[in-house]
């Protein structure tokens, strides 16, 4: 059996693009499905990123990407998330809320163990990372 955890979001050093306190932020990311990772669409949707608008203004993040270091990529639609609001983006299918975005995938983006998120804006530039475990 492995245990779960949801890891805070840290901002390092080096983590942050040019920004101190981005607008939006990765707030925290489940990588770790609890119980077994049989593939299933619970296992699957166990696993996700939260994404925090730290504004008081709504942000539309059409054209925004969220990547692992393997090259997935979740591209968000015309997506609102309200001023102060989080949303929740998980692995895998179901149907999206205000409050939670759906992959669609079949299985796992996030290495358990070791993987960085990263939060790129319509223009590819990077808005926030997040790393787990050892970089490679």
């Amino acid at each position: 059996m492995v245990s779960a955890a949801a890891l805070p979001a840290v901002a390092h050093d080096g983590d942050r693009h040019h920004q101190r306190h981005p607008r939006v932020e990765i707030s925290r990311v489940q990588a770790d499905s609890p119980g077994r990772d049989d593939r299933s669409n619970r296992s699957l949707n166990n696993e996700w990123v939260e994404i925090t608008n730290t504004t008081r203004d709504a942000i539309n993040l059409r054209g925004w990407t969220l990547r692992d270091n393997d090259g997935n990529r979740y591209r968000f639609d015309n997506v609102r998330i309200a001023g102060r609001a989080t949303i929740r983006i998980h692995t895998g299918n179901g149907r999206d809320t205000r409050t939670d975005l759906f992959q669609d995938r079949r299985d796992y983006v996030w290495d358990n163990r070791s993987d960085t998120a990263t939060l790129r804006d319509d223009r590819g530039r990077t808005v926030d990372t997040e790393s787990w475990g050892r970089r490679r």
